[in-house]
């Protein structure tokens, strides 16, 4: 049986635009296509280039696009402007469709539709992008959903900064298959906000200071912050993770040369001191102090790339 957007100019059924009610009512009132339909209008897409096929195409799948965008309008932006991205991805779906796969272009469009729509997302949610790698972007829309069918375990006395259980931050990364760090740290992100650089040009303004107010004093310069909280990194759990690397002689060298001092306030044992217990030569300790500094050294830089 031939549906009525099979025999009918498809452009002419296109509903109209400025009332996003209308537009959605309109929309449910387009025709689905059976399934030897669209699999003819697709060859003749594929093999012909035929646009009036990918007219009917998309306009019977516009209804789809506004069911995935009510997804997405728990993130502040229009429905209209989600619905328009979405119809972008669609539109790109129909003109890579292969309709000898075997499946619907329903569930071939979902993920074309939702990835213009995640950009779209990314894009404008906020001016700093909160999302950039794949276990970020991942954790952005499925961390709240997440979040509201978890329930806090009562016999968990051990809760994070954030106020959430490690059990339950556990369960997130496991479930998404990402790190419980990047957990923590997307939370943190979500939970912020945009923050105006420079304060209104108002006279009667009694809001927070603006960043512009602050960010001159060094000790708040992200680069010196960071710096910072390396060196204090470095001066306790990296040094315990460097020599954790290390053989038993070779750490016994290493701290008693570099990490302790007599009580006269000089320095360690000398090279000949550490010969002398090890029955080696003076050049032989020189020898295991400098591949277990380098030992060290490797096992710090990796850390911190990690």
């Amino acid at each position: 049986m031939t549906t009525a957007l099979t025999t009918r100019d498809p452009w002419t059924m296109v509903p109209s635009l400025g009332n996003l009610d209308a537009y959605i009512r309109a929309v449910q009132d387009i025709p689905m296509l059976q399934a030897d339909e669209e699999h003819t209008l697709a060859q003749r897409l594929r093999e012909a280039g035929d646009v009036q096929a990918a007219g009917k195409l998309v306009l019977s799948h516009l209804r789809l696009v506004v069911s995935i965008s009510r997804q997405y309008v728990g993130y502040g932006l229009p429905q209209g402007d989600l619905i328009q991205e979405g119809n972008v991805g669609l539109m790109k779906a129909v003109k890579r469709f292969d309709p000898t796969q075997g499946v619907r272009l329903v569930s071939y469009a979902m993920h074309w539709i939702k990835a213009e729509i995640h950009e779209y997302i990314l894009k404008n949610w906020r001016m700093v992008k909160v999302a950039t790698t794949k276990a970020q972007r991942k954790l952005f829309f499925n961390l709240r959903s997440l979040k509201h069918q978890y329930k806090n375990d009562a016999d968990d006395a051990h809760v994070s900064r954030m106020g959430f259980s490690e059990s339950e931050i556990h369960r997130v990364a496991q479930e998404l298959s990402v790190r419980p760090e990047d957990v923590i740290e997307m939370e943190i992100r979500m939970a912020g906000g945009d923050v105006a650089l420079e304060a209104p040009a108002d006279d009667d303004y009694e809001g927070p200071v603006a960043p512009s107010a602050y960010l001159s004093d060094d000790a708040h310069e992200p680069s010196r912050v960071i710096e910072a909280h390396h060196r204090d990194w470095l001066a306790s759990d990296g040094i315990t993770h460097a020599l954790s690397q290390l053989d038993e002689r070779s750490r016994r060298v290493v701290e008693e040369r570099w990490l302790k001092v007599n009580d006269n306030g000089s320095g360690g044992m000398t090279l000949h001191d550490l010969a002398a217990v090890y029955g080696v030569s003076a050049e032989r300790i020189r020898q295991i102090e400098v591949a277990a500094m380098k030992k060290m050294r490797k096992a710090l830089t990796d850390e911190a790339t990690a």
